[in-house]
């Protein structure tokens, strides 16, 4: 049975969200008003909608450098997520974080994170610390296929499931290791990992947000019940490159034609499709959601810019030894 109104509409409004942004990242990051790397989520936004949905706000999530949609999708407000891509004091983390660092541990987002697989053991510790105050919080790692092969992946696995923790580990799988094809550099496939450690898996369709919610909401129910972790592997792709200005120096390593394959599969535009057709709303009714989202980003953007920079001063502040 499919989510409540409310829900679909939420998830809708995420996903264009989520797109919206990171047009404007990539729009901001080829004018040069950007500093450091941006990684577009574009193409991805069913992954963390369907996942987050399934959230509480008490919920933890560990991010990415690709980590723009997951952050949106658990609630971070944007106008201060655009504040922190340039670099302004409004920001999430002050301005000193960037793409690659922004938190908000008042939504229970411990941070995206410029490692690889940096944020699977931060989950896992999360994981633990809810069972230990036993304040029924579930936490959610998001990793991709690269992340897999790290021996962190495999560390993180072994202690989640000997403890029984309440983590998912959600594995997106958008078939590239930053340059490379991730068949080759795989070894069996990745739901089959899990099964070392006695840890269930699914796999799932990553373009469609609906087929995601529903295998998400299961494993979240199931670590929130006390059964132990998941691992999801959501199958999906970026349709942009691993990062903004690559092709400058980067030959290609991607077909056209695989990418306009994928690109017939746009989760947004699947899901506006299923919307209508099963009469929830009308296509007038969604451009109308999306022009109102379009202002909102208009507003962020407007909100960063007018945003003042950090003093120099303030680069020794909130420093942890």
């Amino acid at each position: 049975m499919p989510p409540p109104k409310p829900l679909l509409e939420m998830m809708y409004k995420q996903m264009v969200t989520i797109r919206y942004f990171e047009e404007t990242a990539i729009r901001l990051m080829n004018e040069g008003k950007l500093v450091g790397e941006v990684h577009p989520y574009i193409g991805q936004e069913a992954s963390a909608v369907g996942v987050c949905s399934a959230l509480t706000k008490r919920d933890y999530i560990t991010s990415t450098h690709r980590g723009h949609g997951h952050v949106i999708a658990k609630g971070a407000d944007v106008k201060l997520m655009m504040a922190e891509l340039m670099g302004r004091r409004t920001g999430l983390c002050k301005g000193k974080g960037g793409s690659m660092h922004i938190a908000d541990v008042n939504l229970g987002i411990l941070g995206a994170n410029g490692i690889v697989g940096g944020g699977l053991p931060i989950a896992t510790g999360a994981g633990l610390a809810a069972q230990v105050l036993k304040d029924n919080r579930v936490a959610v790692c998001f990793f991709g296929d690269g992340a897999s092969n790290e021996g962190v992946f495999h560390e993180s696995l072994n202690l989640a499931s000997c403890w029984k923790l309440p983590v998912v580990y959600v594995c997106e799988n958008n078939c590239y290791h930053e340059f490379s094809p991730s068949a080759p550099l795989i070894a069996g496939t990745l739901k089959g990992r899990a099964q070392a450690y006695n840890i269930p898996a699914f796999q799932v369709d990553g373009q469609d947000v609906l087929a995601v919610y529903e295998v998400a909401k299961q494993a979240v129910e199931n670590a929130r019940e006390g059964h132990g972790p998941t691992l999801l592997v959501i199958d999906t792709y970026r349709f942009f490159g691993h990062f903004v200005g690559e092709e400058s120096f980067i030959p290609a390593y991607r077909s056209q034609d695989e990418v306009d394959e994928w690109k017939k599969r746009d989760p947004i535009a699947l899901f506006c499709e299923w919307l209508v057709s099963n009469h929830y709303f009308t296509y007038q009714e969604l451009n109308s959601i999306d022009q109102g989202i379009q202002s909102e980003m208009n507003a962020a953007l407007a909100f960063a810019e007018a945003s003042p920079y950090p003093a120099p001063e303030e680069a020794l502040e909130d420093m942890f030894i």
